[in-house]
């Protein structure tokens, strides 16, 4: 996409992409962003991850309990409406929804493996 092209977007006109079955998203990508609503149901878990993406998960309805770093440096913390955390690059991570949840997420750049399908963490036990 262009730096000139501007696009008007209605989220309700995006489809809702299954990641798992309790866990659903949309995307708008521009050229060093993307956001996300990410929609999840209570119970879903997003498996233990990094990325070189710079994160914002910013909760618009629900909580989320975050479990950031790996090994004996693990902090945890919910995240919950109207709050937001922000996930440095390279940051190992997991969460797990303790009721329905919305939130939206922001990255830069954008998450190359949500475009092309290759975010198989989703499919990884924890």
């Amino acid at each position: 996409m262009s730096e000139s092209a501007v696009r008007h977007v209605r989220w309700d006109d995006l489809p809702k992409e299954r990641v798992t079955d309790d866990i659903h998203r949309r995307l708008i990508t521009g050229d060093d962003m993307m956001i996300a609503h990410v929609y999840l149901d209570k119970g879903a878990i997003v498996p233990t991850h990094s990325h070189h993406n710079e994160q914002i998960t910013y909760i618009l309805e629900g909580a989320l309990h975050f479990w950031i770093g790996e090994g004996d440096e693990v902090e945890e913390l919910v995240v919950g409406a109207g709050e937001v955390l922000h996930i440095p690059a390279h940051v190992p991570h997991r969460a797990e929804a303790l009721e329905d949840t919305f939130d939206v997420d922001v990255f830069s750049p954008p998450r190359q493996d949500w475009l092309d399908g290759s975010d198989s963490y989703f499919q990884n036990e924890d």
